[in-house]
């Protein structure tokens, strides 16, 4: 186990560590929930500002023409498709993830008429689950759920039934990562189609859609893509499929010809037909300032950095806080799993609590875990020795069981 004066030695040859000058953070808070929210990037507060008291202020409508406001649902998304393996062309930013998904799910059964069954996972984040549910009702069809570790075989026995094969591919609760390639590959294998949300992925490990040959994806961009709360998401289409794309929300902004204000829908060619209607300008362009963050970073250093953290993390968990009944909810083994650590405790919510008036941030999953994301952009190795110095010194005194630590908030 290393200590504190080797953390320190970590951070000062990370080649990374400079990128944290790119975050307004609190002083001595050590932020470990990049996977629910994303810290707030330097370059978002000058562009919101001129945004508003220029773009908007000053400018006004003539905004949409002389500050580029019509593109930039397209223009942001080519930023994003670097970021997840997309050539350019099959991204486009808009709507929230659920609307995303609700458009790729529809779009996916549309194209497999007449089959049956849609599957997913069954710890799937529970709106994907009410979404494809109701969907996959409008044709005819059922959501069907399975074990992660039973998908590939479930996929088989459903054969020409399945429609659409829909997983999260990071998720949620414990980080456990698929094996996108190799879903998607099965899939194929029956003819049905793959709608993958990257919500807990964009941003945070490689993603390859192109190369995994992904039919469609969904992602937010709030989270490790720092965009801001309730940023706009983003959805991929496969170039391949994109002219026989259809979506449930046609609007105006994916029509071929919007200003002429046709009563019958004309698809525009290309990505753009999955748009729908205006996009909320302010926070679009904040997550295209946000995106900067990344200039000049690859997927690969910021994933090398993510496991060498997490996997100290879990590290000093098990030998500092052993006895105290901490349990790893997430794989042990760094390649099934991605930027994010769980570890399940029957009293993990005041102690996640405590933490948090620590200084240590993180937050909790009913019924049992202990959610730690790590960002690489902005997380060192001495946080996650301090963090750790933390927790300890909360058991070992056992101010967790405070009263104040007991009582549960509207948002866990």
């Amino acid at each position: 186990m290393i200590n504190r004066r080797q953390a320190e030695g970590l951070d000062d040859q990370d080649p990374l560590a400079s990128l944290r000058a790119r975050f307004a953070l609190p002083a001595g808070v050590i932020y470990l929930d990049g996977n629910s929210l994303g810290a707030l990037p330097t370059t978002v507060m000058a562009t919101v500002n001129d945004v508003i008291t220029r773009q908007w202020g000053t400018d006004l409508i003539r905004s949409w023409n002389t500050n580029n406001w019509w593109d930039a649902p397209l223009r942001v998304a080519e930023k994003i498709g670097e970021l997840v393996g997309a050539a350019p062309g099959q991204v486009a930013v808009g709507d929230s993830t659920s609307v995303n998904l609700h458009k790729q799910v529809w779009a996916a059964c549309a194209m497999r008429p007449g089959r049956s069954v849609v599957l997913s996972d069954a710890e799937n984040f529970p709106t994907d689950l009410y979404i494809i549910d109701e969907v996959v009702k409008q044709f005819g069809a059922r959501l069907e759920v399975a074990a992660s570790h039973e998908m590939v075989d479930t996929i088989a026995r459903f054969g020409n039934e399945l429609a659409a094969v829909s997983l999260t591919h990071v998720n949620y609760r414990t980080g456990a990562m698929y094996d996108m390639a190799g879903i998607t590959r099965a899939a194929h294998d029956q003819g049905a189609l793959t709608v993958w949300d990257l919500a807990h992925s964009a941003g945070a490990v490689p993603v390859e859609i192109d190369a995994c040959d992904v039919d469609f994806a969904v992602g937010c961009s709030y989270k490790y893509l720092n965009g801001g709360p309730g940023a706009p998401a983003f959805l991929y289409v496969a170039k391949r499929l994109i002219d026989e794309y259809r979506q449930p929300l046609p609007g105006w902004h994916g029509h071929a010809r919007p200003f002429e204000f046709e009563q019958s829908y004309a698809p525009i060619a290309g990505i753009g037909r999955a748009l729908t209607g205006t996009p909320p300008l302010i926070s679009l362009l904040a997550l295209d300032a946000a995106l900067d963050a990344f200039d000049g970073v690859t997927m690969a250093e910021i994933r090398q950095k993510s496991v060498a953290l997490s996997e100290l993390f879990i590290e000093l968990v098990e030998t500092r806080v052993a006895g105290h009944g901490f349990r790893l909810a997430s794989p042990r083994e760094s390649s099934q799993r991605g930027s994010q650590v769980s570890f399940a405790h029957a009293d993990g919510y005041p102690i996640m609590q405590a933490l948090i008036a620590a200084g240590v941030i993180g937050d909790f999953r009913a019924p049992l875990l202990l959610r730690f994301g790590f960002t690489p952009l902005y997380t060192s190795y001495m946080h996650v020795w301090d963090a750790v110095d933390r927790l300890a010194t909360i058991m070992e005194t056992q101010q967790w069981r405070n009263p104040e630590f007991i009582e549960r908030g509207a948002v866990t």
